[in-house]
């Protein structure tokens, strides 16, 4: 019934003649895909087991899973239609998405010696007590749950395009079952579970994108020349595709809102909550080591396919056709899948349906992990800590991690629907930019200053998470453009498209402020401030270790 309802009164993207075998195929997938699942569900109700895969993963396997942590379906559907639309632009998004894992590395060696694996538990390095759990548990659901609602609005136009419908009510349609499945999926993964899809996933979306790449380049004689003189020639201003500038939403200040951009991207995506959680499932610090290594190859290869794909969807399909199918160009991979390949050829129903099915299971392990490693803060930070709860219902951690896995889904799902007639895609910096200004300056004071303590984090963290949201809706994202929230308002006061420029150097500053006092220096300039206390010292004394300094 319901696909019968979306085929009426619609033009069909991928062709009559091959929709019903894609359908089919894709069907079947799905349901292969949510069997595996559930065979790997583990029975164990012991919270480090099931949180951490008991620090047990072997470091190839887990350095190739966090390389699937980075293959979401905002990626694989945004940036190669950013590139198609917007050229340099959206190449140098790809470029500094995959420069956020270097940044990574940098602290994930400390990350991983600490034993410690939420935000409210890295938050108590120096500042124990139950205010900086609480303030990693809030940043950690606000990054979250705008990131989900990106995820789940871009498989909806995914799916609708699948089945030909690229309209908005076969959008909610798309978005609202698949996000039943997904909330099906995430209620019963964990870790062990959810990194075997994230394995399986690396070399079908990369073989994926290579197909797709090797097919343009063949109706261009191999050659990436052509190739690239063929997007030039079908973008919307060929004079700038290859300039920064063109990006409609690019703000007035030119390279300062570009740094902004830079800083946002690059800290933010190295700083998600889910990443903390996958390097601390490394046997130690030595693989950990190992396991980065691994996923910076493998991440690196990804990004320069989705830059080669998002050249040939605008050789072979055009700027303008992707654009006017959706104005973000997330239907790119999509279209170039129906178009390198001669119509009602049978490569062509393998091509689409591999796309198809990629965009699936990035989404399934983008959106568990996600809403994993949120409920994982939840339990531990809000709800209690190493299997006792705080909240009186008589029922054990593994129980409440389930219950806050569904209920974050849910509401995502609730909201992404109601705001289905809004651009949305703002929220995915957003969220990027609460991990750059709240995440990114917390942890590196925590394991580099010995003098930054409870109050220095919460004016960081609250500071930075005011600052963020302030900023972002006085933003040209929220109002004034024609990319925006509400393009017919205009009470944009600030110029820059993302906050990174003034939130993270003022993060900084709060938490050096909050820490410091310099003002009761200036008072007392002789008074010296008693030595920090053993439970603040210990952790900061025990970072390179690998002993467990999580307190009981």
């Amino acid at each position: 019934m319901t696909f019968f309802l979306l085929s009426v009164g619609s033009p069909d993207l991928t062709g009559s003649a091959t929709r019903g075998a894609v359908i089919t195929t894709f069907l079947v997938f799905i349901g292969l895909c949510l069997l595996w699942v559930f065979t790997l569900v583990t029975q164990d109700d012991d919270p480090e087991r099931l949180h951490v895969a008991d620090r047990s993963l072997p470091p190839v396997f887990n350095g190739v899973a966090m390389a699937g942590e980075q293959i979401t379906v905002v990626l694989l559907v945004s940036l190669p239609g950013a590139i198609a639309l917007f050229g340099y632009d959206g190449v140098s998004t790809a470029v500094d998405s995959a420069l956020a894992l270097g940044v990574f590395l940098l602290l994930a060696s400390r990350i991983r010696a600490t034993r410690r694996y939420t935000l409210g538990e890295l938050f108590s390095l120096r500042a124990e007590g139950p205010g900086t759990r609480i303030a990693g548990a809030v940043v950690t659901l606000c990054i979250a749950v705008p990131l989900l609602m990106v995820q789940l609005r871009a498989d909806g136009i995914t799916a609708a395009l699948l089945i030909g419908k690229p309209t908005e009510a076969a959008q909610v349609v798309c978005t609202v079952l698949m996000g039943v499945l997904i909330t099906c999926f995430a209620g019963v993964a964990d870790l062990r579970g959810t990194s075997f899809v994230q394995v399986a996933k690396v070399p079908v979306a990369l073989a994926a994108l290579a197909a797709l790449t090797l097919m343009a380049l063949r109706l261009f004689d191999w050659s990436p020349e052509a190739l690239l003189s063929a997007a030039t020639d079908k973008s919307m201003s060929p004079d700038h595709y290859l300039s920064p500038g063109l990006w409609a939403h690019t703000a007035d200040l030119g390279a300062l809102g570009t740094i902004s951009d830079h800083i946002v991207v690059i800290l933010g995506t190295a700083m998600m909550p889910h990443l903390l959680l996958r390097v601390s499932a490394s046997r130690d610090v030595p693989a950990a080591r190992r396991s980065l290594s691994i996923a910076v190859g493998l991440t690196g290869l990804f990004y320069l396919l989705l830059i080669t794909t998002g050249f040939a969807a605008a050789a072979v399909v055009g700027s303008g056709q992707i654009g006017a199918v959706d104005a973000k160009g997330q239907g790119a991979p999509i279209l170039l899948a129906s178009e390198v390949l001669p119509h009602h050829s049978t490569g062509r129903v393998v091509l689409i349906t591999l796309v198809a099915c990629v965009a699936f299971l990035a989404m399934l392990t983008a959106v568990a992990s996600v809403t994993f490693a949120a409920a994982v803060s939840m339990t531990r930070d809000l709800l209690g800590r190493k299997g006792r709860t705080r909240s009186g219902m008589g029922i054990g951690e593994p129980a409440v991690l389930r219950l806050s896995v569904v209920a974050l889904c849910s509401v995502s799902l609730l909201l992404t629907t109601a705001v289905h007639r809004y651009p949305i895609e703002f929220l995915l910096a957003f969220s990027l930019s609460l991990a750059a200004s709240c995440v990114f300056p917390a942890l590196v004071y925590s394991f580099l200053w010995t003098g930054f303590d409870r109050r220095g984090l919460l004016w960081l963290v609250y500071g930075g998470l005011s600052l963020c949201t302030l900023l972002t809706l006085a933003s040209p994202a929220v109002s004034g453009t024609r990319y925006a929230l509400l393009p017919e308002q205009d009470f944009n006061l600030f110029p820059l498209h993302t906050p990174g420029l003034v939130s993270v150097p003022a993060a900084f500053l709060l938490g050096w402020l909050g820490s410091a006092r310099p003002w009761e220096r200036t008072t007392h300039p002789r008074h010296t401030a008693p030595g920090p206390t053993p439970a603040r010292r210990s952790p900061g004394a025990r970072l390179d270790s690998d002993e467990d300094v999580v307190s009981g």
